[in-house]
């Protein structure tokens, strides 16, 4: 009997200890205090929003189409959001100055859902009291509006299938890798969306990450007309040339040549032609 009571205390006393220590948990995460809930910063794009000048009464505000129709926003909101009144959700909108012509624009955002598409921004310059026409969309391009009011495009939306499927890419990890340079520059100015042109350095850039690909030996495509991400890597490049550099597409066409040597030439150039004639058509710059 002696025993067992010793016997028993020792498995309380070992209990004990095992719970106590079961309950010490080591955690190095730091928690910001904001209602128990840990705190992350907006996108870009979201804080511009968060930031700007809302429209309280979407009825009283007059906005005119690119195709030269008058309605109210809300009214265009509306049917940016398939018919669906106050699906907050998809889409914002909000008054800004883009240009510091002391003016203020309104700029809409909707996004349609998708696994990889859609997203629209719209720009209305004012052009009287409650009454906004419209000036600029920016299609496709994940586009965040920046703290500086500019906006960063991306071509992934418009060439992520372009001869592979879209989370393929091409890659490089050694030091001498291509830059990317799939994301554009956008500006507002004088009524007008215009991409920053590109300088000697990103010539330079864009010559030099062509050449690397074109060095890389010929992988013809498979069954589903599918690379490795090659192929898209030289639509990243030459559409940013295109655009950062006048919209020469001849220009760009000799650049293509320069680099691009397999035997499929003529059949990616008519399809990089294309896909970027797709996405000049909807998109104002």
């Amino acid at each position: 009997m002696k025993y067992s009571i010793s016997l028993l205390i020792i498995l309380l006393l070992f209990s004990t200890v095992s719970t106590i220590n079961a309950q010490i948990v080591e955690d190095t995460t730091v928690l910001y205090p904001r209602d128990s809930v840990i705190e992350v910063l907006p996108d870009p794009t979201t804080a511009f929003f968060q930031q700007a000048e809302r429209i309280p009464s979407l009825e009283k505000v007059w906005v005119t189409t690119k195709a030269k129709k008058t309605t109210t926003l809300k009214k265009f909101i509306d049917v940016l959001n398939g018919g669906i009144s106050d699906a907050a959700l998809f889409a914002d909108q909000a008054l800004a100055d883009l240009d510091g012509d002391g003016r203020k624009e309104l700029v809409i955002w909707y996004f349609s859902g998708g696994a990889h598409c859609c997203d629209e921004i719209y720009i209305f310059k004012s052009i009287g009291l409650n009454k906004y026409q419209h000036v600029a969309r920016m299609y496709a391009g994940h586009t965040s509006i920046m703290g500086n009011k500019t906006f960063e495009y991306s071509l992934q939306e418009n060439f992520g299938y372009f001869f592979t499927c879209y989370a393929c890419s091409y890659t490089d990890t050694t030091d001498g890798a291509p830059i990317d340079i799939s994301n554009m520059i956008l500006r507002y100015k004088a009524g007008k969306l215009v991409v920053q042109t590109g300088d000697k350095e990103m010539k330079s850039i864009i010559n030099d990450n062509l050449a690397k690909l074109g060095e890389q030996p010929y992988v013809k495509l498979n069954e589903l007309d599918f690379d490795e991400g090659l192929r898209k890597e030289f639509a990243f490049n030459l559409s940013a040339f295109y655009f950062m550099f006048g919209k020469n597409l001849p220009a760009t066409q000799q650049l293509f040549n320069k680099y691009y040597k397999y035997p499929d030439a003529k059949k990616i150039w008519v399809a990089f032609v294309k896909q970027l004639s797709f996405l000049k058509s909807k998109n104002d710059f």
